[in-house]
């Protein structure tokens, strides 16, 4: 299987690669890419899931996954979080261009679709919950921020004051202050977002970056003073003055950062995407630990025993907090590389995508409002003549700001 590396002028598509080091391969049973995992209470029981519908449990420590039943496979689930026990959780996603929200309280094994106030064209993005099963948040598209008070039964949209997309949101120690961040569209670039409440969500404001960068992931590990933010170009952002300022920090990358975890405290924590990163002092040197195209990192209880999920249905766990070793050249030579091009482009009536006319792509336009969804071999059918941003539906995280695919449709 391959993957979609970047949204850019040519998109490039690796063929999945990893190698372990402290880090050991788990046999997921699945080849599709994997884009979330938490284990809720302990290393023995925890999720995974993914393209295609797909959620998989384990409760042997990932030795064995089984497939769980999300009812609909053709759905891409971006998220998952069980925010009290392994029973009740839920997970977000999206299924043809309409809004997905399951919720299971028996651990798994029924998945209950629920209802939301939002639904066409709206892909959600994370959910997290901070303190129990019943106030939680959904972030998505369009800067949808959902909140629920009941367990989900209902969920109310909140004002976010952005269109952009909204990747990642995480409430540190309760339900009243917590952050979001993202991406938007500015006159034809793609700038950084980070949102911030203190009210649980009846205002969102927002913070000023350390550079202006796609953002994937953010978390707070303690309180809601230090954290952490990374995304594309290598990009790790950390702030220790509740976001009033965020400081880059050298990552060692200027490949895509997806996810960060601080499993126990501000100094130790994890990064990944292309490879899985390291720090043990609050983020002043990072160290490669292990080649690997990846989308999720969790520790559940410790520095030590962590997973890792990506492409190709990879599960990766260490037991040690994984060993650092440098990044190899014979690892980078192995990626295979396939472009993308929109042909024609400018284009009169619509734009083709040779070699993918059957997957389906998002056309943004310059404000980075959603003008709709299309087929590879319909590209702009029926838009009015002007400058359109694509993104590729599967891979909303691999967004990186200087490579999006850029069309123009002309009279």
């Amino acid at each position: 299987m391959k993957v979609v590396k970047y949204f850019c002028s040519a998109l490039v598509l690796l063929a999945p690669l990893w190698a372990s080091a402290g880090w050991v391969p788990q046999n997921s049973g699945t080849g599709v890419t994997l884009y979330s995992v938490h284990f809720p209470v302990d290393a023995q029981t925890g999720y995974a899931v993914g393209w295609s519908g797909t959620i998989l449990k384990t409760t042997d420590g990932g030795a064995n996954w089984v497939s769980q039943t999300s009812g609909f496979p053709s759905s891409f689930l971006y998220a998952v979080h069980f925010p009290v026990d392994a029973s009740t959780g839920y997970v977000v996603g999206e299924n043809m261009n309409l809004r997905v929200i399951l919720k299971t309280t028996n651990g798994g094994a029924v998945w209950d679709s629920l209802y939301s106030p939002i639904n066409e064209g709206i892909y959600l993005r994370s959910v997290h919950f901070p303190v129990g099963a019943q106030t939680g948040y959904i972030a998505g598209d369009n800067g949808t921020i959902l909140k629920t008070m009941n367990g989900g039964a209902n969920w109310t949209v909140q004002t976010s004051d952005t269109t952009g997309w909204l990747s990642s949101i995480h409430f540190p120690v309760d339900a009243q202050t917590g952050y979001a961040v993202g991406a938007v569209f500015l006159s034809g670039n793609v700038i950084g977002l980070i949102k911030k409440t203190i009210n649980g969500g009846g205002a969102w404001s927002s913070q000023t970056l350390g550079a202006p960068r796609y953002l994937c992931s953010v978390h707070f590990p303690l309180d809601a003073s230090t954290g952490y933010a990374v995304g594309d170009s290598g990009a790790i952002l950390k702030t220790t003055d509740e976001g009033a300022t965020w400081v880059s920090q050298t990552s060692g990358t200027t490949e895509l950062l997806r996810s960060v975890h601080f499993p126990v405290d501000a100094l130790t924590g994890y990064s990944v995407g292309y490879g899985i990163r390291k720090t043990t002092n609050g983020g002043a040197n990072w160290v490669y630990q292990a080649y690997g195209d990846l989308y999720s990192i969790h520790f559940p209880v410790d520095a030590l025993t962590g997973y890792a999920v990506g492409s190709g249905g990879t599960i990766l766990k260490t037991t040690d907090g994984g060993v650092g070793v440098e990044e190899t050249a014979e690892g980078r030579g192995q990626r295979l590389e396939v472009r993308i091009t929109a042909k024609p482009n400018p284009f009169t009536s619509f734009a083709i995508l040779p070699g993918h006319e059957r997957e389906r792509f998002s056309l943004y336009d310059v404000s980075g409002r959603k003008v709709g969804t299309y087929r590879g071999d319909r590209v702009g059918e029926g838009l009015a003549p002007g400058v359109y941003f694509l993104k590729y539906q599967e891979m909303l995280k691999q967004v990186q700001h200087d490579e999006i695919l850029r069309i123009v449709k002309v009279r």
